[in-house]
């Protein structure tokens, strides 16, 4: 792929770059010195601030004094880019127009950026996003559990056994993020815990089964490597989702797991997937344990409403 022409002129303004220092284990921190240098020697006009704690890239996203044509940059990994999201859709808007948002990848996993194909390295990011070219965004929107008022989310949200990975992953901080997703999904097989029941409506259809992954996603991966809606778009108005009947045993859950890391997990046996522009989910028997773009939601839910929010963003160098 040809390298952008970084000294055409664009229509974004000015750029308000959200550093998390803490993502990728450092790995943002890092990468201050050739952000910095590069944007200087473009003569660009831009602002880099650093978060101090979970929260604050919310916050500062939030109150940023943004004006028509600035974008906001998530540098860090999807949680830190989950806050941007949420600061820019709960903040007063400008104009009509939807937030602009662009991406520096820097993370353990960097699960959202991958569908768009924003490149990791912080000088071909930064190129494309100087470019100015754009492309609508939508979001999901997720109400229950700890966000009674709601809680937006990019990339996707996670039921079940997804969830319990993604727990036990957290806790493996020097670990590769793949890595560390595929010993969490390890020790969530070994344990091979009941599953909840649970009722699962949209688009006109109703299931109800025990459900061991359920998945519902704007973008395509989660964990690293497992692509949790393959054929998800991040601009038809719609969510994917992709829900798992609790397997009889621990060899058919790790099959069906397998096929994860290659999107054809549909081609199993108790796979089911879809398309809606809004779902219900409701606990029968048992709880739900669920996250959006990482951000824990609930450990025992007993119902979510989630929807999608079509055209929510602007996503800038995709």
């Amino acid at each position: 792929m040809a390298a952008p022409d970084i000294n055409k002129q664009s229509d974004i303004n000015k750029q308000w770059i959200i550093l998390n220092p803490a993502a990728g284990r450092g790995k943002a921190l890092k990468q201050f010195p050739k952000i910095e240098k590069f944007l200087k020697k473009h003569s660009r006009n831009f602002e880099i601030i650093f978060t101090r704690r979970p929260g604050d890239a919310l916050e500062i996203a939030r109150n940023l004094p943004v004006a028509e044509g600035d974008v906001t940059v998530a540098a860090g990994g999807d949680g830190t880019c989950n806050e941007v999201v949420n600061g820019l859709l709960t903040r007063r808007p400008a104009s009509g127009e939807a937030p602009l948002l662009g991406l520096l990848p820097a993370g353990r996993g960097n699960d959202f950026s991958s569908t768009p194909g924003i490149p990791e390295d912080p000088e071909r990011a930064l190129g494309i996003i100087l470019r100015g070219k754009t492309r609508p965004l939508d979001a999901g929107f997720v109400r229950g559990g700890f966000f009674p008022e709601g809680r937006y989310f990019i990339n996707g949200l996670g039921i079940g056994f997804d969830t319990k990975v993604g727990f036990e992953a957290a806790k493996m901080k020097f670990v590769r993020s793949g890595f560390a997703y595929a010993l969490g999904a390890l020790l969530a097989v070994i344990r091979y815990e009941d599953s909840p029941e649970l009722r699962i409506r949209y688009g006109g259809r109703e299931e109800t089964l025990p459900a061991v992954i359920v998945s519902v996603m704007n973008g395509r991966r989660m964990g690293g490597s497992f692509f949790m809606g393959p054929g998800a778009l991040l601009d038809d108005g719609e969510l994917d989702i992709c829900f798992v009947r609790h397997p009889p045993t621990r060899l058919k859950l790790v099959d069906i797991v397998l096929h994860y890391p290659k999107g054809t997990q549909a081609e199993c046996e108790g796979v089911y997937t879809g398309r809606a522009s809004a779902f219900h989910l409701q606990a029968l028997k048992g709880g739900m344990a669920a996250h959006c773009d990482g951000e824990t939601v609930c450990y025992d839910g007993r119902e979510l409403e989630i929807s999608c929010v079509p055209g929510a963003l602007r996503l800038v160098g995709a």
